[in-house]
């Protein structure tokens, strides 16, 4: 396959929504799209978007996967702002996916960031695939969500050394990524009707768990295949009732079905400043 990486144009900017639709259709907990391709629409106009890193990834000659960055910010406890990066949708048509096409996006573009002067990237993504680029939870630089939280679900990477020291404090992404489920439906209405996709439900794969492990994953809300991409592997075994492996019967169970295993991960220590 001969992968291109470009910007994307106007002229791409229908076909980047339709593969942006199709990328997500049936993804996680939603047997539609749950908005991402209206999300590519409003971050195109909104005063975050950054155009640079804007792009798309052609294989041989044909479109098939594309990314974007938008300013994002910390807020110290004490009301300081420190301007960062975050990204989203990075959308992989389905014919392409697990070839190399969203790496190649994800790597390219963090260079570009860092060649541009960008400090650092929080992302809320999926902690099985964006820490292999090397993302970390975003907790051991000491940041969360605007409402406290921190799951590993919200990931950072610093573009250089050291450029998230002493920058704790809450993350805010563009304001362009919110988008309620009427305007989704309304948005919908410009595209081709599509049958929703069917989600694998857990309990496809809970028959070949102990009953712990299935009792923790109900305890958890985990009502379908799709929704494990919200946990990294190493918060699923602080469950009560999932151990290792009950997390290994789970991943026998995952590729049974033709589907990604959850992943450990080991991240070197960061080294403390004084």
């Amino acid at each position: 396959m001969n992968l291109t990486i470009r910007r994307e144009t106007p002229k791409d900017y229908r076909a980047v929504e339709e593969l942006t639709r199709e990328a997500f259709w049936g993804w996680g907990e939603n047997p539609r799209c749950d908005g991402e391709h209206l999300i590519v629409r409003r971050l195109r106009t909104s005063p975050d978007f950054v155009p640079e890193l804007d792009l798309v990834a052609e294989a041989d000659g044909k479109l098939a996967g594309h990314i974007l960055y938008a300013k994002a910010k910390i807020v110290s406890p004490g009301g300081k702002e420190t301007a960062i990066l975050g990204f989203g949708p990075l959308s992989v048509l389905p014919a392409y996916q697990r070839q190399g096409v969203g790496g190649a996006l994800v790597r390219h573009s963090v260079r570009e960031a860092a060649r541009l002067g960008y400090r650092a990237i929080v992302i809320f993504g999926h902690p099985d695939y964006y820490p292999r680029f090397g993302f970390r939870p975003a907790s051991e630089f000491g940041l969360t969500a605007p409402d406290g939280s921190s799951r590993d679900a919200m990931m950072a990477l610093e573009l250089y050394e050291g450029a998230l020291d002493g920058v704790g404090g809450k993350f805010y992404e563009s304001p362009a990524y919110e988008a309620t489920p009427e305007e989704v439906a309304e948005f919908e209405k410009e595209f081709e009707p599509k049958e929703p996709a069917s989600l694998l439900p857990i309990e496809a794969l809970t028959e070949r768990l102990p009953g712990p492990a299935t009792a923790a994953l109900q305890q958890h809300g985990v009502r379908y295949a799709g929704t494990l991409c919200r946990f990294s592997a190493r918060e699923m075994l602080s469950w009560e009732g999932m151990d290792e492996a009950g997390l290994a019967r789970l991943n026998e169970a995952l590729l049974a079905h033709n589907l990604p295993p959850k992943r450990l991960f080991s991240f070197p220590a960061r080294e403390e400043k004084g």
